[in-house]
This record gives structure tokens, C-alpha cells and sequence, in this order.
């Protein structure tokens, strides 16, 4: 039997369309039918919501070393665009997806892995689970996140400036550059100075990616400068956040990270990866966050 284009998951609050290529969350609307998710224009990003496993952001020079060898793992893995991850469980309200090593992911990944990601609708809010298994017989390297982008500004009359993001608690911190091929140049701007909100403006990711290692904050917010929060990504099994869009989009990602694009001066050695996370043989991570609709 084909495997559906698309899975929809609804309860008396939410109605989620998740597309099968890549288990990415396409839109989340309301009961009065407000969409809530970035429409994937492909002439500015045409993506919503990518799964990233087992690395994110980008490699050096494309590939990394793992015992002499070098694997062109692409750009923030292999699960987005991917379309054979299998439905294991689907429920209204739940759909889990699976995806098991293969020869082909193992020319570029040289792990034995199971990857699991489940969506799960609980009145406003969607958790986004994500259970990893390492099914080798050596030390499994990987990296694991999310990247939903959230439409803004929601409702027609509003302007992308009338948006903040509103951090769980005051925050000071940097955010750390990203060079012309995507990778961490070494470099930070300050940013955030006991701050609690972020204005938004097209021109704030006119570099790239903002990219917080060091927030005390397990959530955050899209929020309207006087209506309040729109959209709350809870984060609490994440080191990192990344928040990016393109200075033409009228959207915002916001992006729990367990793992992060290259340093340009790395020697490639995954097993030293900044932030990758490890997997003893027969190990199992479960890692989630949660997206609420206010």
C-alpha cells in the first residue's frame, strides 16, 4: 500500500497536516482556521519544518572524517526530503515515523541507527518526540534538531515589525557568526544584554542564522507587541537555539538544537564534533519539544 502524500492529525484545538517526505509539520491552524506555519514559498525557503538528523547545519568542505573515511553527509542530514521514513503508529490525535539505516545511508553515515519521530497533538499544544537507537556495535556520533517556521505576521493587517520573540526568562548572550559557506567563523556579536524580547526586522538576519549557545531559557515565543504570544516553542532536552529567516520571508524559525553547523576551522574528526551527542552500542535517546498555539 503507497504511504500517503500527507498525515492529518486534528483535536478539538488543532488541525496539523504533517507531509510524509521528511515527517515535516506543513501547517497548524486553529479552530477559526488561522494558519500558523510558513507556506514554503520555493521563490524565498521552500521548506516548514525540517526534521535535522544526524547533523545540523552544514559540514566543511561537504563531508566529515570517521576513521580515515569521509561521508558527504548533505546539509542538516538526511531525514528532510526524505521519502521513505515508514508510518509505524497513527492514531487522530498521533503518527509516529521510522526510518532504519540502509546501505545507502551508511555510504553516507556509517552508523546502524533507528530513528523514530512522533507527533502528538494534546489540546493547543503538538510535542514533537524524537527516539534514536543506536543498533551498531561501536560508539554512534550524531546531532538532532528541529527547524518549524512559523508565518509572521500571522494576520493580514499586521506588519513583520509588530513581532518580538519573547524569551522565558531575561537573557544575555552573543550570537556566534556564520561564514559565506554556512560555518561557525570563529567570531560573535553581542546581542542580547539582560534582555527578555528580541524586535523583529527583516535586516536582523541579514548574516545568517542568530545562534545562542548559552540561554538560561527553555522556551520562547513569537509574540505580538501588544496582542501577546502567538506561538511558544518549549525546549527543555535542547542545548542550543537557533533563530533565522530569510530577509525577504514573512517568517521566523525558531530551532531547538542538540548539535550545530561546522566551526570553519575544524579538522572534520566527528568523533570531536562540537555538540554531537553519543550513543553507546543498544543505547536509546529520547529528545522532544513542544510547539503551543496561543
Amino acid at each position: 500500500m503507497k504511504t500517503p502524500k500527507k498525515i492529518a492529525l486534528s483535536n478539538n484545538s488543532l488541525s496539523v497536516i504533517i507531509k510524509t517526505e521528511g515527517a515535516e509539520i506543513s501547517s497548524i491552524k486553529n479552530n477559526d482556521g488561522t494558519e500558523f506555519m510558513w507556506d514554503a514559498n520555493p521563490d524565498v525557503w521552500g521548506s516548514h519544518a525540517p526534521v535535522l538528523f544526524p547533523i545540523i547545519g552544514s559540514l566543511k568542505d561537504k563531508h566529515f572524517l570517521y576513521k580515515g573515511e569521509k561521508y558527504y553527509t548533505p546539509k542538516h542530514g538526511f531525514i528532510r526530503h526524505n521519502e521513505n521514513l515508514k508510518i509505524e503508529k497513527q492514531s487522530e490525535e498521533s503518527v509516529t515515523f521510522r526510518y532504519t539505516y540502509s546501505k545507502d545511508s551508511l555510504s553516507i553515515y556509517p552508523f546502524q541507527f533507528d530513528f523514530r519521530i512522533t507527533f502528538t497533538l494534546t489540546e493547543n499544544t503538538i510535542q514533537v518526540h524524537h527516539k534514536i537507537e543506536n543498533l551498531g556495535d561501536e560508539t554512534m556520533y550524531y546531532s538532532v534538531g528541529g527547524h518549524p517556521a512559523f508565518k509572521c505576521p500571522v494576520y493580514e493587517e499586521e506588519a513583520y515589525t509588530d513581532y518580538l520573540i519573547d524569551f522565558e526568562k531575561p537573557e544575555t548572550d552573543v550570537t556566534y557568526l556564520l561564514d559565506n559557506n554556512g560555518l561557525q567563523s570563529g567570531e560573535t556579536a553581542p546581542m542580547l544584554n539582560e534582555d527578555k524580547v528580541l524586535r523583529l526586522q527583516h535586516d536582523l538576519f541579514k548574516d545568517d542564522a542568530l545562534i545562542f549557545k548559552n540561554l538560561k531559557s527553555k522556551s520562547v515565543s513569537l509574540a505580538h507587541e501588544t496582542k501577546g504570544p502567538v506561538v511558544t516553542v518549549s525546549y527543555d532536552d535542547f542545548d542550543y537555539l537557533g533563530i533565522w529567516a530569510k530577509t525577504e520571508g514573512n517568517f521566523v524559525c525558531l530551532e531547538p538544537w542538540l548539535g550545530i553547523t561546522d566551526n570553519a576551522q575544524t579538522d572534520g574528526d566527528f568523533t570531536t564534533k562540537e555538540a554531537n551527542q553519543t550513543l553507546e552500542p543498544g543505547g536509546i535517546n529520547e529528545v522532544s519539544y513542544s510547539i503551543t498555539i496561543h
